[in-house]
């Protein structure tokens, strides 16, 4: 990442930006605008953008648990012809996210040829302040960014395009609004962010706090899902899709770089085969790239791994088997 005040880049100040008494403190996102099937507002009551066919793009970092998040929707709603996308480099140094294409994978900026995704921040808005993230949905229409809020950029791949697809899958579904939104609260904020807490943390106290929520967290998933095939009722929802970014990098990446180190995802029965069930399920090799993700980590937080040595482990088979299929 990095930080931009008034439009204008502070280099490798993002983090010290983010931190408070030694917690880890995550920035709300600022772009909340939304794409509806009519173009009508939607729940953040302004003006909204119509669902059309080639007018989005997302800017996505194969690397970011946000971003894999709006993939795996993209790729779920069958919205590969109607959405495209770029991949930045897994290297984010001090000009935070970057385009450059050295690294397999990364696509560059396929829209305006720009070297840096703070520049389409700026683009959007010249005087913007605040950390530039990905993932972005972009509207190349009114070339501006509509959202850069991932939990709010699924709800719109889930249903605002239904029209154009014919695929209307609901993975937010009206009876199960109240139990996802519940166990996706605590799962953001001990998991998802949690394993951040925990790298991110500036002092010891906090790293401790952190660190116990964290595997509190899994304690629990791990019992809930010894009951049950998914997260809530019988079928994938959007918890089980916000919750398997994180699963998939926890034992290659937050282990380790991380230091959420109690257990691995492995050493866990019911957690170990949802990973797996869901990764073949859903065919997320498609969309999960273990060396983008283990080069960003390991090179790019510099305080963290002085010396950017890449591990070369673990090796990890997500094809193998899983018992899932009992429930």
């Amino acid at each position: 990442m990095s930080l931009l005040v008034d439009g204008i880049l502070r280099q490798d100040e993002w983090l010290d930006n983010q931190t408070k008494d030694g917690h880890y403190v995550r920035r709300d996102s600022q772009f909340r605008h939304w794409v509806t099937s009519d173009g009508a507002a939607g729940p953040s009551g302004d003006a909204g953008f119509k669902a059309e066919s080639g007018r989005y793009h997302l800017y996505v970092s194969y690397a970011c648990p946000w971003a894999h998040r709006t993939l795996i929707f993209r790729q779920i709603k069958q919205l590969e012809t109607h959405i495209s996308f770029s991949v930045v480099s897994p290297d984010m140094l001090q000009a935070g996210w970057s385009f450059d294409t050295a690294f397999p994978g990364s696509t560059g900026e396929t829209l305006y040829g720009l070297d840096y995704m703070h520049q389409i921040y700026t683009k959007a808005q010249s005087n913007y302040s605040g950390i530039v993230t990905v993932p972005v949905l972009w509207d190349k229409q009114q070339e501006t960014i509509v959202n850069n809020e991932s939990s709010e950029i699924i709800r719109m791949l889930n249903s605002a395009f239904n029209e154009l697809t014919g695929n209307n899958d609901d993975y937010y579904p009206q009876d199960l609004r109240a139990e996802i939104d519940s166990i996706n609260q605590r799962i953001y904020d001990c998991l998802n962010n949690g394993v951040y807490r925990c790298g991110f943390a500036a002092t010891q106290a906090a790293y401790d706090e952190a660190f116990d929520h964290l595997f509190d967290t899994l304690d629990f998933l791990e019992t809930h899902l010894s009951q049950q095939r998914y997260l809530v009722g019988e079928q994938i929802t959007e918890a089980d899709l916000r919750l398997i970014p994180t699963l998939l990098r926890f034992d290659p990446v937050y282990v380790g770089h991380f230091k959420c180190n109690r257990q691995r995802i492995s050493d866990f029965d019911n957690l170990s085969n949802y990973t797996r069930d869901l990764y073949q399920q859903l065919d997320l090799s498609k969309t999960t790239y273990f060396d983008h993700i283990k080069r960003h980590y390991y090179f790019s937080h510099e305080k963290i791994n002085p010396t950017r040595i890449v591990p070369k482990g673990p090796n990890i088979n997500l094809e193998l088997a899983h018992d899932r299929n009992r429930f």
